[in-house]
């Protein structure tokens, strides 16, 4: 029995002596990732004359505390701790491709950055929140891009009668799924100089000459505001119907044939089995693909950028090309990047807030 609690007594001292050991490990390892992290952080804003010529210690210490965070999860966890390695990797990875770099870009949004001084970068705190708060392209970039998000749901209504239609026993219907799905094919800029540059041409273009021909003495699709934005929307949604046509068409032919036999059979007609059992069934994967919708809308820019470059007065910009320009023209990079990061905050709210919505509205409808 002595023996027995000696044996047990020295294994809990030896298991306080592992953990004691893995935290300390993990805490020097954090305390030398973070001071040299302080150190370089003060040493470019100028706040201290000892640093390092460029970032790469950063690298170094990560790597290290990487290393250490693995070790330390083997003492700690043993056996679990040998399989979390295999998750470690990932974690890490994504730690330093995208926590990283929004953290950093947080710095560099409270830089005063351009590249066309001589100066160099230079910490000036809350000053590009401030100037972009009184920034009226920005704000009307924004509410272009309410104008851009409900239009999806447009888009979402033309792709869930297209889908329905192809999912109907119709002629040649492998043929026009093909010809629905080209337009996916295609590269966004080459559709901006295929349509906007091209058929879209105020002097020769062939949709403008057609419009003269209809009546309209001004066919220019650029040249007013609302019809610039329209004529954008509508190049846009050329482009993405076809990724929502064949996610909806994919979950037509996934529903149960029994379910709208038995709808017949009850009488109902093509409208009321839509409304009470189409729709219905198809509200998940119509909601998911909204989303995704909503999330390349809102990165809209390529062919603002190719075809209006914001025009007519910012009437067609987004904040994406707003941005564009800001890093472009003005080589603001630390105005600019307080821009974008401003943005991605509200894109995190707003979906967070929609995602909820749409979470409850399934679950009332379904």
């Amino acid at each position: 029995m002595a023996d027995e609690r000696h044996d047990k007594t020295q294994s809990r001292r030896k298991q306080v002596r592992h953990k004691s050991a893995g935290h300390a490990l993990v805490a020097l390892a954090s305390l030398l990732l973070l001071g040299v992290l302080v150190v370089q952080i003060l040493h470019v804003t100028g706040r201290i004359a000892v640093g390092f010529e460029n970032w790469r210690p950063i690298l170094f210490a990560y790597l290290a505390w990487a290393v250490a965070l693995g070790i330390a999860q083997v003492i700690l966890r043993g056996e679990r701790g040998l399989r979390a390695l295999f998750l470690l990797p990932a974690v890490l990875f994504t730690v330093a491709v995208v926590i990283f770099p929004t953290l950093f870009g947080f710095y560099i949004a409270t830089l005063d950055w351009n590249l066309s001084s001589l100066e160099g970068p230079h910490f000036n705190g809350l000053n590009n929140l401030i100037a972009l708060f009184h920034d009226d392209y920005y704000w009307n970039a924004l509410g272009n891009m309410v104008f851009y998000t409900i239009a999806v749901l447009g888009e979402y209504a033309i792709a869930f009668g297209l889908a329905l239609l192809l999912n109907a026993e119709i002629r040649a219907r492998k043929f026009f799924r093909v010809v629905f799905l080209l337009p996916m094919m295609l590269s966004p800029v080459a559709v901006s100089w295929m349509i906007g540059k091209s058929l879209l041409e105020y002097r020769f273009g062939p949709a403008a000459t057609l419009a003269r021909d209809l009546g309209w003495d001004n066919p220019a699709f650029f040249a007013f505001p609302w019809i610039a934005r329209l004529s954008i929307e509508a190049m846009d949604a050329w482009v993405s119907i076809p990724f929502i046509l064949i996610i909806l068409l994919a979950g037509l032919q996934a529903m149960p044939k029994e379910v709208l036999e038995a709808s017949k059979v009850d009488g109902a007609n093509a409208w009321q089995s839509f409304r009470h059992v189409t729709f219905p069934i198809m509200l998940p994967v119509s909601i998911t693909v909204v989303i995704i919708r909503i999330i390349f809308k809102l990165k809209l820019a390529d062919i603002i950028i190719n075809v209006t470059a914001g025009g007519p007065g910012g009437a067609t910009d987004t904040v994406s090309s707003f941005i564009y320009r800001v890093y472009r023209d003005r080589s603001n990079v630390g105005y600019g990047t307080g821009l974008a990061i401003f943005y991605l905050l509200l894109i995190i709210v707003f979906l967070t807030l929609l995602l909820r919505l749409s979470h409850r509205w399934t679950q009332k409808v379904t």
